[in-house]
Order: structure tokens, then C-alpha cells, then sequence
């Protein structure tokens, strides 16, 4: 098994886009809707992490993963490629690619096996984030 990362590009962002439909609700942090293509299309257009790849096995799309401007990890698989294993080779490529002092994580709570996996890597619960909405004609 062959695992490598390449920069996104514009060509990456159908694949990033149908990486995302296929999340599981217990996976996403940073949004509570899904995006339409255009909004998604913007969004990495905009290059919002300091880092973003397409991770690469056998020559072939399996997921994507980034380093966030704070230095946060994240990584995403299609489903039939979500393992341990590619996730363990894919930490050492960023660690690799990335030599930091310091490393962040974020993942949703309910993710109990993306959790377990952070701290069977070293990673340390540093927080709890909290959030409140409310009605917008609400003062």
C-alpha cells in the first residue's frame, strides 16, 4: 500500500465535495447544513487552511486531510477506505510534512472511535466547547 498527499486544486473540488455529502452527522464540527456546490466551490477557493491534500492510495482518491492556520489536524475518508491504518499513515505524512511543537485535533463528541484514535496518538482532551443559538429577531 502506497499512501501519498497531494495539494488540492481546483480539479479536487467535485471529489472534496462528494467527501463531504458522505459524512456522517457525528463527524462534522463546523457546520450544521450542508453547503450548496457554490458555497463549497467558494470555500476552497479561499484556501482556508495553511495546508490541504487529497490523500492518494495506489494512485487512486481515497480522502483529504489539512493543517489548519492553528495548526489543527483533520482528515476525512470515503467510507470503504476509513481504517485505522490509513489513518495512522496519514498522521505520520503530516507530522512529517508539518514538524510543529504542537498539535490540535478537533473532532465532534459523539465521535468515540475518532477520539480514541487522538488519544491512543498522543493527543491529550484540552477542552470542552460550548455553543448557544439563538432566534435571530432575538435581542
Amino acid at each position: 500500500m502506497t499512501i501519498i498527499l497531494k495539494l488540492v486544486d481546483e480539479k479536487d473540488i467535485r471529489f472534496l465535495y462528494q467527501l463531504l455529502k458522505l459524512r456522517k452527522p457525528l463527524e462534522n464540527i463546523s457546520h450544521k447544513n450542508m453547503p450548496s456546490y457554490n458555497e463549497h466551490t467558494k470555500f476552497v477557493k479561499s484556501k482556508p487552511y495553511q495546508k490541504w491534500y487529497i490523500i492518494f492510495e495506489n494512485k487512486k482518491k481515497i480522502g483529504s486531510t489539512y493543517i489548519s492556520k492553528q495548526d489543527e489536524i483533520s482528515m476525512h475518508f470515503l467510507p470503504k477506505f476509513d481504517s485505522n491504518k490509513n489513518m495512522n499513515h496519514v498522521l505520520e505524512l503530516i507530522l512529517e510534512k508539518h514538524p510543529k511543537s504542537r498539535y490540535l485535533a478537533n473532532t465532534n463528541y459523539k465521535n468515540k472511535s475518532l477520539i480514541t484514535f487522538y488519544k491512543n496518538n498522543g493527543f491529550k482532551l484540552i477542552q470542552y466547547t460550548f455553543e448557544l443559538v439563538k432566534e435571530k429577531n432575538l435581542k
